[in-house]
């Protein structure tokens, strides 16, 4: 059951990135691989950092859109070279 909140937190997430990034999408699939990728970063940069969003659903979303968002921040920035 963990994995399957873990897949649509990413899920969500990426859609979230997706929105606040602008740009083309990546359509369900790479939405889902994005915000997945994102939360394992973004989980990374809070930790780094001492930074903490509280626990639950909400915070986990929170995290890994954080992390989506630098994701695909970063992806674009190399896109662009």
């Amino acid at each position: 059951m963990n994995l399957l909140w873990f897949l649509i937190v990413g899920l969500v997430a990426g859609w979230l990135a997706g929105m606040l990034v602008k740009g083309g999408g990546f359509g369900v699939i790479g939405d889902l691989v994005v915000g997945v990728v994102g939360a394992v970063l973004g989980g990374w940069l809070f930790s780094t950092f001492g930074a903490s969003v509280g626990g639950g659903l909400l915070g986990s979303i929170v995290v890994a859109t954080v992390g989506a968002v630098v994701l695909l921040f970063v992806v674009r920035l190399i896109k662009r070279a």
